[in-house]
Order: C-alpha cells, then sequence, then structure tokens
C-alpha cells in the first residue's frame, strides 16, 4: 500500500511522533481502517522508548477531521446490538491510555468525531481558519465518542450543553475564548510548525515528569481533592528516585544543560 492509500502516515522528527489522519478527499472522516489503524499506532507509540510527545493533524487544506465518514455504510444492529458494539474501549478512548503527552494540531473542519478526537488530546491548537462544533443532535443522535463527557469537563457544563443542544459552529477565536484550544496559529502551515516546536520543547523534559504530571492532572480531576493530593505526593515521591531528576538537579548546580534518558 503506498503512502497515499494508507489511513494514517507517522512521520518521527527527534523525539515527536506525529500522526496524520490520512483522507484527504473526504476531510480525514475515519472509517474503519482508518480506527484500526489509530489504535494500533497510538498503542505501538506509547511503546516506542523513542517516542515522548505525539502530534496529531490532518491532511489536506479542508480540515482536520469531519468526523464519522457517512458514506461507510455499515449496517445499524440492534439497539442491544449497537450498545453491546459501543460498550468496549473505543478507538478515540486509546488517547486516554496513553501515558505520553498528546497535541492535536487542528485547521479547517473539526466536526463530530472529529472534535471528540481532538477533545481526547491533551493539548489543543487551532489555525485561524478552524472551525468546531458537535453537530450529531442535528441527526438524531448524540455525541457518541466522548464529546458529552469530555466537553463540559473542560469548559463548563453551561457552555458544552449550549453547543450540544444547538449544534452550533463556532470559530477559531470563540474555541480560544471558550478554552476549547488553548493556542491559535496563523494558518495550517505555521499551526503544524508551531505544534511540532511545542512538542520538542516539551520532549526535551524527563519523560517520567511529563507521564507523572499528566497522570496527577488527568486522574486527580475525575477525584474529590484529598484523594487527588495524595495521588499528587505518591507520583511526587516517585520521581525523586529517578534518574532524571537527579541529572537535573546536577546540571542545575553545573550550569549545564541536562541529558535525561527516560531513567
Amino acid at each position: 500500500m503506498s503512502e497515499a492509500e494508507q489511513p494514517l502516515v507517522v512521520a518521527r522528527v527527534g523525539l515527536v511522533s506525529r500522526i496524520t489522519l490520512n483522507r484527504p478527499d473526504a476531510i480525514n472522516a475515519f472509517n474503519e481502517p482508518l480506527r484500526q489503524a489509530f489504535k494500533t499506532t497510538v498503542r505501538q507509540l506509547e511503546e516506542d522508548e523513542n517516542t515522548r510527545v505525539i502530534v496529531l493533524c490532518g491532511a489536506g487544506a479542508r480540515g482536520f477531521c469531519a468526523g464519522a465518514d457517512v458514506k461507510e455504510g455499515r449496517q445499524i444492529g440492534s439497539p442491544v446490538a449497537e450498545r453491546r458494539r459501543l460498550v468496549p474501549t473505543s478507538w478515540i478512548e486509546v488517547l486516554d491510555e496513553c501515558t505520553k503527552p498528546t497535541i492535536a494540531a487542528v485547521h479547517g473542519i473539526c466536526y463530530g468525531g472529529g472534535l471528540e478526537l481532538a477533545l481526547a488530546c491533551d493539548i489543543r491548537m487551532a489555525a485561524s481558519d478552524a472551525k468546531f462544533g458537535l453537530t450529531e443532535t442535528r441527526l438524531g443522535l448524540i455525541p457518541g465518542g466522548g464529546g458529552t463527557q469530555r466537553l463540559s469537563r473542560l469548559i463548563g457544563l453551561g457552555p458544552a450543553l449550549d453547543l450540544v443542544l444547538t449544534a452550533d459552529r463556532i470559530d477559531a477565536q470563540r474555541a480560544y475564548e471558550l478554552g476549547l484550544v488553548t493556542r491559535l496559529s496563523a494558518d495550517r502551515e505555521a499551526l503544524v510548525n508551531e505544534a511540532m516546536a511545542l512538542a520538542a520543547s516539551m520532549a526535551e523534559r524527563p519523560p517520567a515528569a511529563l507521564a507523572y504530571a499528566k497522570e496527577a492532572m488527568v486522574e486527580g480531576y475525575s477525584t474529590d481533592l484529598r484523594s487527588g493530593l495524595r495521588l499528587e505526593k505518591a507520583l511526587f515521591a516517585l520521581l525523586m528516585g529517578t534518574q532524571d531528576r537527579i541529572e537535573a538537579a546536577e546540571a542545575f548546580k553545573d550550569k549545564r544543560q541536562p541529558v535525561f534518558k527516560g531513567r
């Protein structure tokens, strides 16, 4: 299969791996080959010691991801069969299993499942032409890839209800004002370059510190303060004995750049 025929393209630059959704003619709408390739790829990168940060972007000028491919023609089963199909870990939720930082670089269209995919990443950046929306209620559905849960946790229940119940689409500036994205770029080219530069900067940090910071914040957010603080202290204590933590202290004392080995 040629690169043009692959649903995903993976490129590594230093310690950063970039996953590109590669169905530009369909605005990177996902079908079953893309779903399966994504799950496999993220799990492989999770195990890859030479990957410390993952950047996710979309091919082509039209957008990041238009959501599910309505032309896929999957046969709908009974309500019971559909629930049984959906209950196991979905392809998007593989990002929840990933301990490495993930960055979504969004340009153009980012609707439905495309937005749910971006919501599952740790950091979201957007080009000025980006358009966001969870539009499933227009089709008699609700967001089924985590949108009803992740969006409200990210921007608050009120704004999330507004977006989901109205199925409105918003631009990059409004997404930034709501906190849906935290960084804006002028255009798609600048966006990808800035996302990769940010990822490269993060990849210079000790990988265990990044993983534990992510774990403390994500897990702590879904529990009570006391439990979150207990988790924070436990992870802090684990880091104290790592070689990378010791190297950071020695490099600071010697006024040199640290060399982190992920140990």
